[in-house]
């Protein structure tokens, strides 16, 4: 992880997916494999879209209230929020450029 990325609790959660320019949060656990994959291209995204978007991360093993509420049953999972509304997801490893197709839809 890098410092373009915050790292979501379940206290941080609401508040930054509540803002209003797009929020791409990747849930993850350290012990995953295809997390593992997929951070460097996440923390690609968040350098390259820096002053754009907001890039979060959050451990699914720390926040299970949350996981329970958007219903995430594999990781990697990769959410996009505006204004606390899920506009889009993705299940499992993906490339960069369909992360970024995504967020240049949305943005």
């Amino acid at each position: 992880m890098n410092e373009y990325v915050k790292l979501l609790t379940n206290q941080t959660f609401n508040d930054c997916i509540s803002e209003d320019i797009l929020v791409l949060v990747d849930f993850y656990a350290d012990w995953c494999g295809p997390c593992k994959m997929l951070s460097p291209v996440i923390d690609e995204i968040a350098k390259d879209y820096a002053d754009k978007i907001i890039v979060a991360k959050i451990n699914t093993d720390d926040c299970y209230d949350i996981c329970v509420n958007y219903k995430i049953a594999s990781i990697p999972t990769v959410m996009f929020f505006r204004n606390g509304e899920l506009l889009e997801k993705t299940v499992g490893l993906v490339s960069k450029a369909e992360l970024t197709s995504i967020i240049k839809k949305h943005m």
